[in-house]
């Protein structure tokens, strides 16, 4: 059964680069972007997105072009994406964290003759440039050039910000590849999605019903990405103004709320609970019943509550969507809707979206399986992973894309995230969402980010795993948690172990690497439920 009934209505096809023209054009003296206190209106980023783009045609860039930038959150990050995509070429923005094989990796694989680097990172660049051998040039931005090293030109990024009275053509398609976007691969080299055109046009008008001119929006992520320009996208469509910051940071939060008079934030779920846990702070106070939206994903309830009772928000904010790199944002809360506590939403009228068996076999409401989805309009999700074909296909099995999350629906249609298929635990005959407990610890007034991963078990299966970081000044015991969990837990969820850590390991936008907790597993310091003695019922 098609889960597509509540109708909403459809975006027509576009492109960011005319989308973001024409707002040049409707809004040019709109105040659009704020980097740290540096301005521009509509009409300003698009003169600038010009200058770039007839520097970089002038490099060869054209269409079919690969593009990488090895940016911080910067102005820069977002002008060269739209000049590269305006002149047919596709934007490679890697994570600039990526050093080795993580960044020879990519740069070799998108085949690119140009990156444009921060100077910072530049040796990074010229480090593996042997293993890359169709690079022929960095762009250092911010900077003099440096040395050239014999076999690649490298020059400042200024030198190609070009003035020129020439019209300036915009007439990409909707199916044309806007970007690759590297997924962070655990198992293997990372894979490029192929973003084409239309889909990030597409997300972006999707939350434009969220968006007033007047309000500003504000948000720490950076440019590699999707969740930066999916905020900056939005505004565009409205002609509002947006505020990014270099990086996440607890202590920068509400000045920046106050200094920009933010009223939205786009974050991601980590970010949400450690600002929901922070001491309150004079700006914090000031700022109260300032923020009317958050759009965060994932966003815990525990979380969600202290936004609302602690910033003055009417409700709690509510996740209310699923989606992934390869889709965006594939359900939603209907206007008007009362979601229930935990749901994902209800699937747009774009997608076909199902619960699946190991088998493809569709499950019936309430029981829990892999979540699958196929398009029922053009260009609205993914092309494929670039020059995977096997990854591709097999991702698309059966016609149905399967990107490894496990759901259910209830009998009224919303769906729920359960899990990761590879963080799903089994102990002792029972499958254990981690996600779930995860959420049940997040309720403890103690603990401020928590992880539930799996431990090999010597009875085969798993044994479940808690690692925790703990409030300041907390000195709860691990035995203590797990005593208060055994009333909020079924027997078999219950932690075998729990560990105290000062910080949980994440990638550098703030997603917990659980992979790397798994292979850790127990440590000197992970205290062991049974070797306390404490003894659970079975009930």
């Amino acid at each position: 059964m098609s889960r597509v009934e509540h109708g909403w209505k459809a975006a027509t096809q576009g492109s960011p680069v005319t989308m973001l023209a024409d707002a040049a054009d409707l809004y040019a003296d709109n105040l659009f972007l704020d980097f740290q206190g540096r301005r521009f209106t509509y009409g300003q980023f698009w003169t600038e997105v010009s200058r770039l783009a007839r520097g970089l045609s002038e490099l060869g860039v054209g269409p079919g072009s690969t593009v990488v930038t090895l940016l911080d959150s910067s102005p820069d990050a977002v002008i060269s994406w739209f000049a590269t995509a305006s002149l047919g070429g596709i934007h490679v923005p890697l994570n600039t964290a990526y050093k080795g094989e993580f960044l020879r990796h990519p740069l070799a694989e998108s085949s690119t003759r140009l990156v444009i680097a921060e100077r910072d990172y530049v040796d990074r660049v010229l480090k593996v440039a042997d293993g890359v051998p169709t690079l022929e040039r960095i762009l250092c931005r911010d900077a003099a050039p440096v040395t050239n090293d014999g076999r690649l030109s490298i020059e400042s990024l200024d030198t190609y910000r070009l003035d020129d009275s020439r019209p300036f053509v915009r007439t990409p398609k909707p199916g044309d590849i806007y970007c690759l976007i590297y997924t962070g691969g655990t198992t293997g080299p990372s894979k490029a999605c192929i973003i084409p055109h239309n889909y990030l046009y597409h997300a972006a008008q999707r939350q434009a019903p969220s968006r007033g001119r007047s309000e500003m929006a504000w948000s720490p992520m950076p440019f590699f990405h999707l969740i930066a320009p999916m905020a900056f996208l939005a505004a565009a469509t409205v002609g509002a103004p947006i505020s990014f910051y270099p990086r996440f940071s607890v202590s920068r939060f509400w000045p920046e709320i106050e200094r920009t008079g933010a009223t939205q934030v786009w974050l991601l779920g980590t970010m949400a609970s450690l600002i929901a846990n922070m001491e309150d702070t004079p700006e914090m106070l000031r700022c109260k019943g300032q923020i009317k939206r958050v759009f965060c994903v994932p966003f815990p309830k525990p979380a969600a509550v202290k936004w609302a009772e602690r910033f003055g928000m009417a409700e709690p904010p509510t996740a209310g969507l699923w989606g992934m790199t390869e889709a965006r944002a594939v359900t939603a809360n209907p206007p008007g809707s009362n979601p229930p506590a935990n749901s994902s939403g209800k699937p747009y009228d774009d997608y076909d979206v199902r619960i699946f068996d190991d088998d493809d076999n569709e499950l019936p409401a309430g029981e829990v399986g892999e979540i699958v989805i196929r398009p029922l309009k053009p260009y609205i999700m993914f092309s494929g992973y670039w020059n995977r074909p096997e990854a591709t296909a097999a991702a698309y099995r059966n016609l149905w894309f399967h990107g490894g999350d496990l759901g259910k629906f209830d009998v009224d249609g919303w769906l729920y995230f359960v899990d990761r298929k590879n963080d799903y635990l089994r102990r002792r005959g029972e499958n254990i969402s981690s996600e779930e407990v995860q959420i049940t610890f997040l309720g403890h007034p103690d603990i401020v980010e928590v992880a539930v991963h799996a431990v090999s078990s010597e009875l085969g299966e798993d044994d479940v795993k808690v690692t925790a970081v703990l409030r300041p000044g907390s000195s709860i015991s691990e035995e203590e948690i797990c005593r208060w969990s055994l009333d909020r837990l079924p027997y078999f969820a219950v932690p075998r172990y729990i560990e105290f850590r000062s910080e949980l390991p994440k990638t550098l936008f703030g997603k917990v690497l659980k992979h790397v907790l798994r292979d850790e597993g127990c440590t000197p310091t992970t205290w062991d439920r049974e070797k306390s003695g404490l003894v659970i019922e079975k009930r």
